[in-house]
């Protein structure tokens, strides 16, 4: 009997390796008594009972609790500042001083008036309340102070008219405030009480309705008598406050007074001194001090003096008559602030911080030696070798494209000369008939005049025909872009391969290599980069929430001597601008390359081009720059955007001081008439001067003979050498086939060129080139003040353009 034999299909096993596994003693014995990471930290952690997890619990619920009380009892009280309110009237019909009437209520409190130019504000003490508020006021048509003081104010009191609620500007007031970030507010409704009764009711139900789009399950809250408004200041006082981070780690300061000392060698430039309620974080004199709208400066020293407005004033006895006593008031601690000033501190010149913005560049750094002999004959040699043909390809064929150009016969060779000579005369005679139809249509046409009304004409005057022109091309210039995106015209009059001199090309744009540290401008020499900013941030963060800072408390009135303070500063604030001053952190003085995320503001459909001057509110800062957009992707290469689009976010790139997120962003653009007009709003990205922002460039052409993978392609180019040096450069088609250069044909720019497939008669080919783009250092930290902004009557539709 035959014995059975396995076929050769038969599975094979495989065998076990018993070498590898070890027991539980070799593997005690090899260890020598280390133990794991893992069973160390399950020792260290603590398993918590139920009953602990719940006691935990409880106990930060309680110390939040405690903490938000705090905070509430501390502002207003006469240790803290005064509790700042900031009075915005949302309509034209609303009446600011009959509100101010009714807050000022002598019998709740004293009143401290303070009318300085167009700002209003007062103080009002209120000892019974054991609170003490700072009133302003500010128009929402003056966008820059509404912004400046709500940066500042610890509530904002928006009141509504009881039929419309707000109107055009005080809703594009509310779009701005909402994108730099709302503090604590309230809405109040004044002269309800003049509607009759029976339409109070539903005007109130109305306005409601009106007030949910904004401010969704807020209570509206009215102001038409004094009972009404102490209720409001009890609102005021006892609501839990919101908070901006920008300005929670930073030591700010609302001036109430301000002193000019110029100097004696220049008046023009001399000591600020600014009092005011230090808010937010200690105030160190070593550090620096940004005034908002005129730039960064340093503090000599810190004076604490009297406080202007105690809450509860000091009495003084008469040393004749005990039983009359005298109460200080505001003039008299005016007077006597002199005898009781302290200096609490001065500046350590080891210590301060410097003004130095940017890094002077050496210009001998990076320069090279001349190579020796020796160097210029190896490098010589290498080229020699590199030049070596190693395989055999077509003639001028490089060895990249050698490695995945398809060994093909050439279906057809090159015309000649000849040939490409009476194309081109063709193609010149069709342009010239083009042109000679056009100008016997425009022949036949007739101009006619029509009357117009003596209204239009004083419409007429007053548009700007040069400045419609130049909308009227960026309109036209965005719609070219969305419809064909990025591709640009290859010049007649240069050529290409030095039109396009800075450009590359890629293999692909997310995968192929780009060294961020190649090619930089000028300008990169003059900025600050950090090694890692993510880390810098934390440990500086960190060292504000350990309060290592020393200096001035929050909540103390004190006086600071800035120095070396231009005296427009000061001639700003007697006209009756506010004064606001935030403390710096640590490198934020420096320059950079600032990167934010923003999208399209829906009010405003004007076309922004890259690199125009805008108006940014970044945080606490408010400057001018020329920005670039880019696309906001995860990659480690951005896409260069040409306009500011409208549908998707984008990322700003621009050189500005150094700021730590978060912050908030606005982008305003100064119009011909001088108002500021929103145009988009977001937030503080990075600071990364690495982030590489790439412009494309598409060069476009179109088959002229077609065979089976192969076709002739012209108008890409317009001379042979062009097509030569473009050669290694991936071509590709808008209906997705691939291919490359084989050669020139003629002397007139066509090429014979290699795709992955046949290509369609009605197909476009496209070559991408690339390079690196940077922002125009065009950074200014004055702002010029804006027109009072007004809904224009003009409708802002985008005009119908003709694209043919």
């Amino acid at each position: 009997m035959a014995a059975h034999r396995s076929g050769p299909l038969k599975q094979q096993n495989k065998a076990h390796k018993g070498g590898r596994h070890r027991g539980r003693g070799s593997a005690q014995r090899d260890g020598k008594g280390r133990l794991a990471l893992k069973s160390l930290s399950k020792k260290v952690r603590k398993e918590l009972s139920r009953v602990d997890q719940r006691h935990r619990a409880s106990q930060l619920r309680k110390q939040k609790k405690e903490a938000v009380l705090a905070e509430k009892r501390q502002l207003g009280s006469k240790d803290g500042p005064p509790h700042q309110v900031l009075v915005v009237p949302l309509h034209n019909r609303i009446s600011l001083p009959e509100a101010f009437r009714l807050l000022q209520d002598r019998d709740t409190g004293t009143v401290h008036l303070n009318e300085r130019g167009s700002t209003h504000s007062f103080m009002l003490l209120c000892p019974i309340l054991k609170h003490r508020w700072l009133f302003t006021s500010a128009s929402p048509g003056d966008l820059h102070t509404v912004l400046d003081l709500a940066k500042v104010a610890d509530n904002i009191l928006f009141l509504l008219d009881p039929l419309e609620g707000w109107d055009s500007t005080g809703d594009y007031c509310l779009s701005c405030l909402f994108a730099q970030g709302l503090p604590t507010y309230t809405l109040a409704i004044q002269g309800i009480s003049g509607l009759p009764p029976k339409k109070q009711i539903d005007a109130r139900k109305k306005l409601s309705k009106v007030v949910e789009k904004r401010f969704p399950d807020d209570k509206l809250l009215l102001l038409d008598t004094q009972q009404e408004a102490g209720m409001l200041l009890r609102q005021l006082a006892n609501q839990k406050q919101r908070h901006l981070a920008f300005r929670d780690r930073r030591a700010y300061l609302f001036a109430h007074d301000a002193d000019f000392v110029p100097n004696e060698e220049n008046n023009l430039v001399g000591t600020l001194k600014i009092s005011g309620y230090i808010r937010g974080q200690a105030m160190d004199v070593n550090s620096l001090l940004h005034i908002i709208g005129h730039g960064d400066f340093q503090m000599k020293q810190i004076d604490a003096p009297m406080d202007p407005f105690p809450l509860n004033p000091r009495v003084i006895k008469s040393q004749k008559n005990p039983g009359m006593a005298m109460e200080i008031c505001t003039t008299d601690a005016v007077a006597d602030m002199e005898e009781d000033l302290k200096v609490l501190m001065k500046a350590d010149p080891d210590r301060q911080e410097s003004l130095q913005t940017e890094v002077i560049p050496d210009p001998m750094e990076g320069e090279q030696t001349w190579p020796t002999e020796e160097e210029l004959s190896e490098a010589n040699d290498i080229l020699k070798e590199n030049s070596k043909v190693v395989k055999k390809v077509p003639k001028g064929t490089s060895s990249y494209q050698a490695e995945w150009i398809l060994d093909e016969d050439c279906e057809s060779d090159g015309e000649g000369d000849e040939y490409d000579d009476i194309e081109h005369e063709n193609f010149m005679e069709e342009e010239s008939q083009d042109e000679s139809s056009e100008e016997e249509e425009e022949e036949e046409c007739e101009t006619m005049t029509i009357g117009e009304s003596v209204r239009d004409d004083l419409y007429d005057e007053k548009v700007d025909e040069e400045a419609e022109e130049k909308m009227l091309e960026k309109y036209k210039q965005e719609r070219l872009e969305e419809m064909f995106p990025d591709e640009v015209d290859t010049p007649r009059d240069v050529a290409a391969r030095i039109r396009f001199q800075k450009y590359r090309g890629l293999k692909s744009f997310r995968t192929s290599p780009w060294d961020p540290k190649e090619n930089l401008p000028r300008d990169y020499a003059r900025i600050f980069q950090f090694q890692n900013f993510t880390n810098t941030r934390k440990l500086v963060f960190k060292g504000i929430k350990e309060k290592e800072v020393e200096g001035a408390e929050v909540g103390w009135y004190v006086t600071l001597h800035v120095s070396e303070v231009p005296v427009s500063v000061a001639e700003h604030f007697q006209r009756g601008a506010p004064l606001i001053a935030f403390s710096l952190l640590p490198h934020e003085q420096k320059m950079s390359v600032l990167n934010m995320v923003v999208s399209r503001h829906p009010g405003n459909t004007e076309p922004v081009k890259a690199k125009e001057e805008l108006i940014f509110h970044c945080g606490f800062r408010r400057f001018r720059a020329s920005p670039l957009f880019s696309q906001h992707t995860a990659a480690d290469k951005h896409k260069f955007q040409r306009f500011l689009t409208a549908d998707m976010a984008l990322v700003v790139t621009v050189y500005a001081p150094i700021t730590f997120p978060p912050a908030s962003v606005l982008l305003f653009k100064q119009n011909s008439n001088g108002m500021h007009s929103l145009i988009a709003t977001g937030h503080l990205l990075s600071v990364d001067p690495d982030r590489m922002v790439i412009k494309r460039v598409v060069l476009s052409g179109h088959p002229f003979k077609i065979f089976t993978k192969m076709a002739v392609v012209r108008y890409m180019f317009f001379n042979r050498e062009d097509v030569l040096w473009f050669k290694p450069v991936e071509l590709r088609t808008k209906w997705g086939r691939r291919g490359h250069i084989k050669e020139p044909v003629g002397t007139h720019g066509h090429m014979k060129c290699s795709f992955d497939g046949k290509l369609k008669s009605q197909d476009t080919v496209l070559m991408n080139l690339y390079k690196r783009v940077f922002p125009k250092w065009t950074y200014d930290p004055y702002v010029p003040e804006p027109v009072p902004w007004v809904k224009s009557e003009i409708s802002s539709k985008m005009p119908e353009v003709d694209m043919e």
